[in-house]
């Protein structure tokens, strides 16, 4: 399949066929990694990396810890 790079303001743009994107799961404004390699345009869908909330928590330091936030009385069915 060829494509034409057309100007969008001060970039460029390709438009990709709704079967490719399918193909790849990729949706409308999924963000997307570009590079080049060898000459070559890659583009690739960027995939969440499923956390572990142990690691997240490992990452809890008291310097980067946040003091407690009083939101007032509760206001609905909130249980403490």
């Amino acid at each position: 399949m060829q494509g034409v790079v057309r100007k969008w303001g001060n970039s460029a743009a390709i438009r990709l066929p709704a079967g490719v994107l399918e193909a790849v799961s990729l949706k409308i404004d999924q963000a997307v990694d570009v590079r080049e390699e060898d000459g070559r345009i890659i583009i690739e869908p960027v995939r969440a990396v499923p956390l572990e909330l142990e690691e997240l928590v490992s990452g809890i330091t008291n310097e980067n810890r946040h003091d407690e936030i009083d939101f007032g009385s509760s206001v609905g069915g909130e249980r403490w």
